[in-house]
């Protein structure tokens, strides 16, 4: 285009710094659009005498590309208002599901965490999709959990909304955002037909199926899927025009057997995604519920006429503290906001006898109901209804919709479609009307129509609403729908069938159902919603002797479950709460030794959840025993602050809170078990699980027995919790009066450096430590002498030891006070700064320690920023330097820094010298100079270049240098792009070169022929005893050939396929 003058150097070079060959393709056209006819002329010869893929791209895709973006901007951009959804423009990074995520219902797992995750960390959406480091690939199967109702669809909107404007992942050419509702409604299809079923004006498909153009494929809604996912039993399918069963298509997709190139976003409730196995997912995030100020906000937008009204609904709501985590859910909020603020409303007119502000979850909900039934709606209703129509008109409709929400429930089944209505004889016309649009909402698309509830507890509450309307003169099991079961007379029967059902189901998805069963015995829900829904005052029939029913389920045994606590939940909906108000009486005078039976501690249980006493401190002194913490386990996990003194406990108990402590949903902060009877062997087991906890930030062993082994256990367990700043330097002012300290380490706590200038200084009044260690990367027993020396201590012994900073973020401010105590420094043997911000600043001044010091041996600066200014002069220095051993460093002039062949003492006294560059991003070009180096070096054994972004042509440059190279032993080149190409280079070295044992290959893209290429070599070579192909997309077939190959050219060599 240069050569043709149709494009000036100033705008071919703005056209190249676009990252992708769509994005250059954009920039020209828009360029030339601006210079008239001959332009046009000119670039319409080119693009048809130039190759065929730029081609297509300016006259096939880039059109398609376009009516796709106006497609999506028109569908998505309807009522979506950016104003309240700053919550999801930053999503919770985690680590994959927790036990409770996996097992519990989604109003379970908000009680329980009181709405909080373990997390620290969190990700823009503009990054979602992005890879989070500069060495690392982008995900290809990312999954984004949370609750009904805490935006996943409003979310998958935004984004789509915000990519089609063009303002976020430019390089994604293709986002194509699907729903399982829609899927629902097919039984068989191919990949290429999913694409045009759901995007007709996606004429090309098998550029997406073909991997020609980046695409985004969004699956929203798992938990809604019709056939649970089967990754064990998948039929495997490669074909993209093959048609098969939609479940089996969704899971090759997933796993990469259909659409290989295309990144996939499912969402779902945590529970449906624990059908995707964790090794596929390579990124999970979950959204984050209301903060304060956003539950403030929120309820000001629900009542915009009226914030009087909305501060008394947001006062309501924190005075009762289960409600308040309730409402961090969006969906929750509305549905309880509502209620509040249409009781606040009406309160006024009718006496305080007759009404009382809502408290348990049946009471909202009937008021919400209530609600709905009559005129009084916060949005304008379609039509205006008298309440005595209301009432005639809602009894049939709720039945009908209650039985649908029922059996639904007892499927899973939580969309539902215009087949589903007919056979549950709901009549269409009727789903029109006021009411039934505010509890079910509708969704059209091109070919079907579907329903779904509001929220997943209004299904559960009109479920709760037919069964118990149904239970009075049913006389067959209502949960066998055929009516085909043995007979079971009346309403207390159907009830303890309905509760006994909950307890059994291993998923718990009947938990909430029966709550709001439990709840329609209650006075002040007869109350509300007699006339309406209810009989006046015939709950009284059945009340006492369902609350007996329901005592006897709790435990007659000291095991303490989710499902004991779900039961004194039904005893709170139906009013009952005498236990939970004696113990908590007891909690409050902290008098509970003596009565914690079985019974009360499910009491307990159920009030460590939603008791006010337990919000700052959980005290549960002088009162427990072994048995009773055993079965308060799984509710101690989500106390923040647990004083457990004076208990008596022995070193059994500390393995059941080890247990607790290692697992991650644990949220535990503060732990004082003073005043115990808690040897070393206690000591050990709760270090143990200190070195896996991440939410520990106290902990109070006073009066016990712990010993010096003990107290050894728990000072290596302190390498694994973060103190961060403000803990560096408390542990500072510690140290300056402690005369017995003699171990200490601060493994990965992030102390900068000025946490680190405070230890430093304490120390220098120390005399008592031994051994400093400050990272997780070395564990020695070396007394840290030359530390010591290095800032000028008096030090007694000349033992050589190891310092290890990694992890803490020193920066080169840090680095450059270290290092000036280098240059005396005669006793450091190994320096670990890995993982430390240090800049290119900081390069000189390792560079003039590297010059004066004689004695260290061992250095890592990976993972730092030290560019190639600070590589430089790094590298000049080692030239100088004779004692290094083994280096790994950062992004240096690879060529400068290796021994020049007369030096071989350069690494003469490492038994293996070794040189690490792992997470570097090298590139081809930092490859090449590596490669020229090693052509002439003779020592150098072990060479470590995982994640270093080296393509086929640093791949064909290293090959060449194997030819020549006679001392490199370990090669490991993981996770990096060689492909075909570098495979084969990469073969054709093997044959040739005979000192290499060990060679890691994985994760670089050979594919089936780059496998072959490497298995074939293998018959000239025998010096290889491991090779690791593992992560190249060989597939199981592959693996078995390949396998075989290697073991038959060389049968002495270990292979990971």
């Amino acid at each position: 285009m240069r050569r043709l003058d149709l494009l000036t150097a100033e705008e071919a070079g703005r056209a190249q710094e676009e990252s992708s060959l769509p994005e250059r393709v954009r920039a020209v056209v828009d360029v030339l659009a601006d210079k008239g006819s001959h332009a046009s002329q000119s670039l319409q010869t080119f693009i048809e005498t130039t190759n065929s893929q730029l081609y297509l791209h300016i006259t096939v895709y880039e059109p398609m590309v376009q009516k796709h973006l106006e497609s999506l901007q028109s569908y998505y951009g309807n009522g979506l208002e950016t104003g309240p959804l700053q919550r999801l423009t930053n999503l919770l990074l985690v680590e994959g599901l927790t036990d409770i995520q996996q097992k519990e219902h989604d109003i379970l797992q908000i009680e329980a965490t009181k709405g909080l995750r373990n997390v620290s960390k969190s990700i823009p959406l503009e990054k979602l999709f992005l890879p989070l480091s500069k060495v690392s690939i982008p995900p290809r199967i990312s999954v984004t959990i949370g609750v009904a109702g805490i935006g996943k669809t409003t979310l998958v909107k935004l984004f789509v909304y915000t990519w089609a404007k063009g303002e976020i992942n430019r390089d994604i050419i293709f986002v194509l955002p699907l729903t399982f509702r829609e899927l629902n409604t097919y039984e068989k299809l191919s990949a290429e037909r999913l694409i045009c079923s759901a995007f007709p004006h996606i004429t090309e498909p098998n550029c997406i199926s073909a991997g020609a153009a980046r695409t985004l494929l969004i699956l929203d809604g798992l938990d809604e899927f019709k056939t649970p996912l089967d990754f064990s039993n998948t039929v495997v399918c490669t074909d993209p025009k093959k048609e098969i069963q939609v479940d089996n298509l969704i899971t090759n997709i997933i796993r990469g057997n259909l659409l290989q190139e295309a990144s996939v976003w499912v969402t779902s409730r945590p529970t449906a995604a624990s059908q995707i196995p964790s090794g596929l997912v390579d990124r999970m995030t979950e959204i984050q519920g209301f903060g304060a100020a956003e539950m403030k906000d929120f309820l000001d937008q629900m009542f915009l006429d009226n914030r009087d009204l909305s501060s008394q609904v947001l006062h309501h709501i924190r005075a009762n503290r289960s409600l308040h985590i309730m409402c961090t859910v969006p969906g929750f909020c509305w549905i309880s906001g509502s209620s509040i603020g249409y009781y606040l409303k009406n309160s006024t007119n009718q006496s305080q006898e007759t009404t009382v502000v809502p408290k348990t979850l049946s009471e909202i909900y009937s008021y919400y109901f209530k609600m709905a039934l009559s005129s009084d709606w916060p949005e304008k209703p379609r039509e205006t209804l008298r309440i005595e129509q209301a009432v005639n008109n809602s009894k049939k409709l709720v039945g009908s919709l209650g039985r649908l929400a029922f059996y639904g429930l007892l499927k899973k089944k939580y969309v539902f479609y215009e087949q589903d209505m007919k056979a549950y004889g709901i009549d269409l016309s009727l789903l029109q009307s006021s009411l039934c649009s505010r509890l079910l909402l509708k969704e059209e698309m091109q070919s079907f129509t579907a329903y779904y509830f509001s929220h997943l507890t209004i299904q559960e509450f009109l479920a709760a609403i037919y069964y118990y309307t149904a239970a009075k003169r049913a006389i067959f099991d209502l949960f066998t729908e055929s009516g085909m079961s043995w007979p079971k007379l009346g309403f207390l029967n159907h009830f303890k069938s309905a509760v006994q059902r909950s307890l059994q189901a291993e998923d718990r998805h009947l938990d909430i159902f029966v709550r709001f069963l439990s709840g329609l015995l209650s006075p002040q829900v007869n109350k509300l919603l007699s006339g309406w829904l209810l009989v006046k005052d015939e709950h009284n029939s059945f009340r006492s002797q369902a609350i007996s029913f329901l005592q006897g389920c709790l435990n007659t045994d000291y095991v303490i479950s989710s499902r004991t606590v779900n039961t004194m939940h039904c005893l709170y909906e139906i009013q009952h709460m005498e236990i939970a108000k004696t113990v908590e009486e007891a909690m409050k005078n902290e008098s509970l030794a003596g009565m914690l039976t079985p019974v009360n501690c499910s009491a307990l249980a159920y009030l460590l959840q939603v008791s006010d006493v337990c919000m700052e401190e959980t005290n549960l002194s002088n009162c427990l025993t072994y048995n009773i913490c055993k079965s308060l386990l799984s509710q101690l996990l989500f106390c923040h602050n647990l004083r457990l003194d004076n208990n008596q406990f022995k070193d059994n108990v500390m393995e059941l809170l080890g247990s607790v402590l290692s697992v991650k949903d644990c949220q535990i902060q503060k732990l004082s078990l003073a005043e115990n009877q808690i040897s070393n062997k206690g000591t050990k087991a709760l270090a143990r699980s200190l070195m896996v906890n991440r939410s520990l930030m106290a902990l109070d062993l006073r009066s016990n027995s712990i010993g010096p082994t003990g107290a050894k256990a728990l000072a290596d367990a302190l390498q694994h919790n973060n103190i961060k700043e403000d803990g560096a330097t408390f542990l500072a002012e510690a140290l300056l009066t402690n005369h017995r300290l003699t171990t200490l380490h601060l493994q990965k706590n992030a102390i900068g450096a000025h946490g680190a200038r405070k230890i430093a200084e304490a120390l220098k009044q120390n005399c008592s430590l031994k051994e400093l260690t400050e990272t997780g990367t070395f564990h020695t027993k070396y007394d840290p002498a030359a530390y010591l020396r290095c800032q000028g201590w008096p030090v007694l012994t000349p033992s050589p030891i190891c310092l290890s900073l990694q992890s803490n973020s020193i920066s080169s401010a840090g680095v450059t006070a270290l290092t000036a105590a280098l240059c005396s420094n005669k006793g450091l043997i190994n320096l670990n700064l890995r993982e430390n911000s240090i800049s290119q600043e900081g390069g000189p001044a390792i560079a003039h320690a590297l010059r004066n010091n004689s004695t260290l041996r061992k250095l890592d600066l990976a993972a730092n920023l030290l560019y190639d200014e600070g590589g430089k002069a790094i590298a000049s220095a080692m030239k100088e330097n004779r004692a290094l051993a083994h280096c790994a460093l950062c992004s240096l002039p690879l060529a400068a820094h290796l021994p020049a062949p007369g030096c071989p003492g350069r690494w003469a006294d490492a038994a293996r010298p070794c040189l690490s560059l792992q997470e570097n991003a090298i590139g081809d070009e930092g490859m090449a100079a590596l490669s020229a180096a090693l052509k002439v070096n003779t020592t150098l054994a072990d060479l470590h270049l995982q994640e270093a972004s080296v393509g086929a042509a640093g791949a064909q440059a290293l090959a060449e240098a194997l030819m020549f190279n006679k001392s490199l032993q370990i090669l490991d080149l993981r996770g990096n792009f060689i492909g075909v190409t570098g495979a084969k280079a990469m073969a054709n070295a093997l044959k040739v070169n005979r000192s290499l044992r060990r060679l890691n290959l994985q994760e670089n893209s050979l594919g089936m022929d780059g496998a072959i290429c490497i298995a074939t070599a293998l018959k000239g070579n025998h010096g290889l005893t491991y090779v690791n192909l593992q992560g190249n997309r060989i597939g199981q077939s592959g693996a078995k050939m390949i396998s075989d190959a290697i073991r038959t050219n060389s049968p002495d060599c270990v292979v990971d396929v």
